[in-house]
């Protein structure tokens, strides 16, 4: 019988990808986004569970988690993928967006790690992995509050791995570099952006010369949930074709 899963952000981008490859796995998947419809056509693809609500809610983190355990005995893995971006410098940020990236970011994980580890501790432990940016330790212009949210989620990622690795619950992140996502395309901007400019972009900042695409990146957060990465936890990983390397 597969794994119990709940990845968050599901309804498009990284997080969609992830959860396509969990449920070739044979896990069962929770499809966790605001946007309804989005959510309920990856839950239906998959054969998963559609749960719609904004994770900046700690009521609606918390009722996600025990409906999970509740249907399915248990929850074994928690994708935290969901996640909003502002673009622009410190002049250019509102309070109002400077809040809203840091609590979709940081509090909505925050909300469904507490609420994930509280049920794990009670069933045996389970592996939480959170999305991080590479960001989220070198610095990007123009995005300071994203970059802000990103380093908090590498912080906590740590800081959980160490509480709770008694517990069985290993906690790791994922730091993806340009990945071809509707978000790279078009949140935040005035308008989308082109292939051709996309390409260019790569080329000029990707040492590998590319975008990646969403699977690249859901790959690595399978492994990171599976037995294979058994000694692995606090660990932030980049899959970011090299940016970060130089």
């Amino acid at each position: 019988m597969g794994r119990t899963v709940i990845v968050t952000g599901a309804a498009s981008g990284m997080g969609a990808a992830t959860a396509r490859l969990f449920a070739a796995e044979g896990d069962h998947v929770i499809v966790v986004d605001r946007d309804g419809p989005g959510a309920e056509r990856i839950a239906a693809e998959l054969g998963g569970t559609a749960v719609v609500g904004d994770v900046t809610d700690s009521a609606f983190c918390d009722s996600a988690v025990a409906d999970a355990v509740a249907a399915h005995g248990k929850l074994d893995v928690l994708v935290n993928a969901a996640g909003t971006i502002v673009r622009a410098d410190a002049d250019g940020t509102s309070d109002a967006d400077f809040l809203r990236v840091m609590n979709v970011n940081v509090t909505g994980t925050f909300y469904l790690c507490r609420a994930a580890i509280r049920a794990m501790k009670e069933t045996g432990g389970g592996a939480i992995v959170n999305f991080g940016s590479m960001w989220g330790d070198a610095g990007g212009k123009g995005h300071v509050a994203y970059c802000a949210s990103k380093g908090a989620i590498h912080n906590m990622t740590r800081a959980l791995a160490l509480d709770h690795a008694r517990d069985g619950i290993r906690v790791n992140g994922v730091c993806p570099g340009e990945v071809d996502t509707p978000m790279l395309r078009g949140a935040g901007r005035a308008a989308p952006v082109s292939d051709e400019y996309l390409n260019d972009m790569a080329d000029r900042v990707v040492p590998m010369g590319r975008l990646a695409q969403p699977e690249e990146i859901g790959r690595v957060v399978v492994f990171l949930a599976s037995s294979a990465a058994s000694y692995m936890t606090g660990s932030l990983v980049p899959v970011d074709a090299g940016v970060t390397a130089g």
